[in-house]
């Protein structure tokens, strides 16, 4: 773990005894602050002005019960949360997860970290995060609709298109989508849709959308290769996950030339060495909500793995797009022996510090979440425009608008860690140019 600037040990001492029990989010506080110490070097103001303390703490943070009925009329009681970081930039602006895993600090970490990531994209989006502790598998599509609209009859009164706009993110797709944005114009008899994104194309969606924070991972990547003087071609690449993110991250690999070999889920991995059928894991995936063991039983060369680690699978380039905190140390050693030159994080914070300081160690080129999967929000905002202006885009425009932002944020990264010192950190790079933007926005405002 590396040493904080003396000026930030306080800041992040404050963090741990105002947030206690809160491990996640104390892992995503501290990473940021790890590269801010030659910024607060240069510019004192930023500490001076309390601008990092207002920083770590939410603006609001709302917890809220949500009851609704099972098929069978047992009443259920689920937890809901949105916790409303920063709006220096704009609206609020950031998913939600229903998953068993929720609770208050895992939504305060992803919150924090969306303010840098929606920061990086360099549009007037804040950040924000929120989700339920409620679990979508093995549910009816009637008892996901009555825990959506139960979760809604809470949640509508603190959104908005100006004020805070939620997405979709793990246990929320456009079903989930659908059923909360239903009920949110049923109670406020409005048709406003920019108060929410990732909605379906025939009322109110952008084309990418879907794809956006797959293919926005590997764009980012491929800016990383070619900085180098490479490009995907030949490259064998593994990718954790097979939900949304993973998906589309393996058909853009595809699409660059590259072969994804392995992929997984929480019953374990699949190793495919002529290349991951991506028609079949979509049928398996989506289309019969199945497990990644159904696609080995029906592919012809793969194998279903249910013990050791995806990481074990020899690769060039591996992009964790699963979950927090998959990549541990064990992973990282592993990759680094198999000769993997890059990591790029499509989840958020998939990536151990104890991994992430094994893989820089081995100059395995390491680029963080709060960059790599900004396609995701960065194609919301798009979709707010849209929807805004009253407009429809194709997919080629789009895309083509997702890989401009990808590469300006790549390079931003790059010119950011040039300017501070750090040159070649990602890292460094994404947290300082995403800090930098919303502080100076938090300093032009006053005291707020």
């Amino acid at each position: 773990m590396s040493v904080l600037d003396k000026q930030l040990v306080p800041i992040f001492e404050e963090v741990l005894d105002r947030n206690p029990g809160e491990a996640e989010f104390h892992q995503a506080v501290r990473e940021v602050l790890e590269s801010l110490g030659p910024v607060v070097t240069k510019h004192p103001q930023y500490a001076d002005s309390a601008v990092i303390r207002r920083l770590c703490e939410p603006e609001r943070q709302i917890i809220f019960r949500v009851p609704w009925v099972t098929d069978s009329g047992k009443i259920e009681v689920n937890r809901g949360f949105r916790v409303e970081f920063n709006s220096a930039l704009g609206p609020y602006k950031g998913g939600l997860r229903f998953h068993p895993s929720v609770n208050l600090g895992i939504v305060k970490f992803l919150g924090f970290e969306q303010i840098f990531k929606n920061s990086l994209t360099g549009l007037p989006i804040g950040g924000g995060k929120g989700g339920s502790d409620f679990d979508p598998k093995g549910r009816s599509d009637a008892e996901v609709m009555r825990f959506c609209q139960s979760f809604m009859t809470e949640l509508y009164r603190h959104l908005g298109e100006y004020t805070d706009v939620p997405a979709g993110d793990i246990g929320v797709g456009g079903r989930e989508i659908g059923y909360m944005f239903g009920q949110y114009k049923r109670i406020t008899n409005r048709y406003e849709s920019g108060t929410m994104t990732g909605k379906g194309l025939s009322w109110g969606g952008s084309q990418v959308r879907t794809e956006a924070t797959g293919y926005g991972t590997v764009f980012f990547v491929d800016e990383m290769l070619k900085a180098s003087g490479a490009d995907f071609g030949g490259k064998r690449v593994v990718v954790s996950g097979s939900g949304n993110v993973a998906i589309y991250a393996i058909e853009k690999v595809h699409q660059l030339g590259g072969t994804v070999v392995a992929c997984s889920d929480s019953g374990g991995y699949v190793v495919d060495p002529g290349g991951i059928d991506l028609a079949l894991l979509k049928e398996v995936k989506d289309e019969r909500r199945g497990r990644i063991s159904e696609y080995a039983a029906l592919r012809q060369g793969a194998t279903h793995v249910t013990d050791g680690s995806i990481w074990d699978v020899p690769c060039d380039i591996a992009l964790p797009c699963a979950t927090q905190n998959e990549l541990d140390a064990d992973g990282a050693a592993a990759l680094i022996r198999n000769g993997c030159a890059i990591v790029a994080e499509g989840a958020n914070m998939p990536t151990t510090p104890n991994a992430a300081r094994l893989l820089a160690e081995a100059d395995v080129m390491f680029a963080p979440a709060k960059a790599v999967n900004a396609g995701g929000v960065a194609t919301s905002a798009l979709e707010m425009q849209q929807n805004a202006s009253r407009d429809s885009w194709t997919f080629d425009h789009t895309q083509d608008r997702l890989a401009e932002i990808m590469q300006g944020i790549h390079d931003r990264c790059l010119e950011t860690a040039d300017e501070y010192g750090t040159p070649g950190s990602y890292v460094a790079g994404a947290n300082i140019a995403g800090f930098t933007r919303v502080a100076d926005a938090m300093l032009a405002l006053g005291v707020i």
